[in-house]
Order: structure tokens, then C-alpha cells, then sequence
């Protein structure tokens, strides 16, 4: 039996007692008439009340269930967007590790050419002073021939004014195409 039976079946001896004693009347007797009521009150309560609690009860456990779900999915999503998060970072490193090598070889690629245009330049530089000696070794000759031709000449004039000899002259005129480069 359940509690609003008992409670009823109490009520019910109640009554009869109540009638076998003398009739119906009013009971003055407070301790009890309290449990009577009482008795009444916390049946009707678990009668009525059981409907009106299952339902908050159950309409809790649905909340608690749907809130448990959408964590679950939020989880969910958030364990994605970790997961893509990692692939773009390692998708980003792979492309800054191939972009620091390709700066390194072209780092060395310009290192070298800067290198052989030094090279040229040197090479360049050794050629220019090359022809630069030269041409002022060749001035400096033609400088020397000019001041013996002129010596000469002058030694010549002096001696043709003194007055030579056909002999001395021919030696003058050989010497002096010696020192000029030619041969007899």
C-alpha cells in the first residue's frame, strides 16, 4: 500500500472510532487532530506532488542532458579548431623552413657573384695598370730617343762646325742609328 492508502485507511478509523464513541463532533484534541491533518496534508501532497516533482525532476535531467550535449559538441568543435590550428602551424613552419633555405642559397648565390665581380675587377684593374706601365714605359723611351737624337744632333753641330772628317762622320751616323735601334 502507499502512503495516501495508509493515510486514508487512518482517516477512516479515525471517523470510526469518532462515530462508535458518540457521533460526529469536534475534536478539541490538538495533538490528535494535527496528526490527522497532517497525515492528510503529506498524502495529498505525495498524490498531487509526485505528477508536479517527476515532471520538474524530469524537465532538469533534460536541461542537465541537453547543457552536457552542447558541452560535448563545443569540446568537439573546439578539439577541431585545435586540430586545423596545428596543421597551420606546421604547414607554416615547413614554408618558413623553405624560405630561410632559399634565402641561404641566394645569400650564396649573390656571395659567389659578388665574389667573381670582385675577381673581374681585380683582373680588370691589374690589365689597366698592364697597359697603363706600358704606355709609360713606351713614353719614357720615346722621351730617351728624343733627348739622344737631339744630343746628337747637338754634339753633330758642334763637331760640324769644328770640322770632321768624312771618316769620323760615317762613325757619328752609325753610332747614332745604333742608338736609335737601327743596324748597319
Amino acid at each position: 500500500m502507499d502512503i495516501v492508502g495508509r493515510v486514508l485507511l487512518l482517516a477512516t478509523e479515525a471517523l470510526a472510532e469518532k462515530e462508535s464513541a458518540g457521533g460526529f463532533g469536534l475534536n478539541l484534541d490538538i495533538l490528535e487532530t494535527n496528526i490527522i491533518n497532517l497525515a492528510i496534508l503529506i498524502g495529498v501532497l505525495l498524490y498531487f506532488g509526485r505528477k508536479v516533482v517527476g515532471n520538474t525532476l524530469s524537465e532538469r535531467r533534460s536541461n542537465i542532458e541537453r547543457a552536457i550535449q552542447e558541452a560535448e559538441e563545443r569540446l568537439k568543435q573546439a578539439q577541431a579548431a585545435v586540430f586545423e590550428a596545428q596543421q597551420k602551424l606546421t604547414a607554416a613552419q615547413k614554408e618558413a623552413q623553405q624560405i630561410r633555405q632559399a634565402a641561404e642559397e641566394n645569400a650564396q648565390a649573390v656571395r659567389e657573384a659578388i665574389l667573381a665581380k670582385a675577381a673581374q675587377d681585380v683582373q680588370r684593374l691589374k690589365e689597366i695598370a698592364a697597359r697603363d706601365l706600358n704606355a709609360e714605359k713606351e713614353r719614357a723611351i720615346a722621351q730617351l730617343r728624343q733627348q739622344i737624337v737631339a744630343m746628337a744632333l747637338q754634339k753633330a753641330e758642334s763637331e760640324l762646325k769644328s770640322g770632321i772628317s768624312d771618316n769620323v762622320q760615317q762613325q757619328l751616323i752609325d753610332r747614332s742609328i745604333a742608338l736609335l735601334g737601327g743596324k748597319k
